[in-house]
């Protein structure tokens, strides 16, 4: 089977697609933050969440509902940071994702990966890693919401924990756009052969 890429392309090629692996494990998870509420643990995400409280009709008071699920709508996630963080995260990701099945399916076409399509796609996901990693740095300011104080104590708020924790999967997201854009970007530019150049 013929490849378009260098032996340093197919470490490349494999390496990309473990980032970002990676990073969309890491951001689909909800253990960005850990913490608990009514003696029951509690995890948030940037667009879901691990145990809610409910009003239990029947005893008159709060119950905490043990199940995990996304927010019922866009607007529903707690603050406007962390909306922007799941909208830059996730673009993020998408990127990591294309270049990742790209460089894989260079392993198995001829002419697909040239040099120069190499370092488009390092640029790419120097940028996927970009905006990964601005969407966790934003992710910090939305711990002043309610729904954060309810749970990680109400001296919590922006970039203070309070009573959480960070949960593995923000460092899994982050540990995935620092490895793409240090290493894969690198690799990227010695990804492709050379193109042949036919004389007609």
């Amino acid at each position: 089977m013929a490849s378009s890429l260098t032996c340093t392309g197919v470490i490349w090629a494999l390496l990309s697609f473990l980032c970002a692996a990676t990073s969309c494990v890491g951001f689909f998870m909800p253990y960005w933050l850990w913490g608990s509420q009514l003696g029951k643990p509690v995890s948030f995400g940037t667009f879901r969440r691990c145990s809610y409280p409910v009003h239990d009709e029947s005893r008159q008071m709060m119950v905490m509902v043990e199940e995990c699920g996304r927010y019922a709508s866009f607007l529903g996630i707690p603050s406007a940071e962390w909306r922007i963080c799941t909208i830059v995260t996730g673009l993020g990701c998408g990127l990591l994702l294309l270049v990742a099945l790209t460089a894989l399916m260079g392993c198995c076409v001829s002419d697909l990966i040239s040099r120069t399509v190499g370092r488009v796609a390092g640029g790419i996901q120097f940028l996927g890693g970009l905006l990964i990693g601005a969407g966790c740095a934003l992710y910090p300011l939305g711990w002043d919401s309610e729904e954060v104080r309810q749970t990680c104590g109400y001296t919590s708020g922006q970039f203070d924990l309070g009573k959480c924790e960070i949960g593995w999967a923000y460092y899994c997201t982050g540990a995935g756009a620092t490895a793409a854009m240090l290493l894969c970007t690198w690799l990227a530019c010695f990804s492709g052969k050379k193109q042949k150049h036919y004389p007609y």
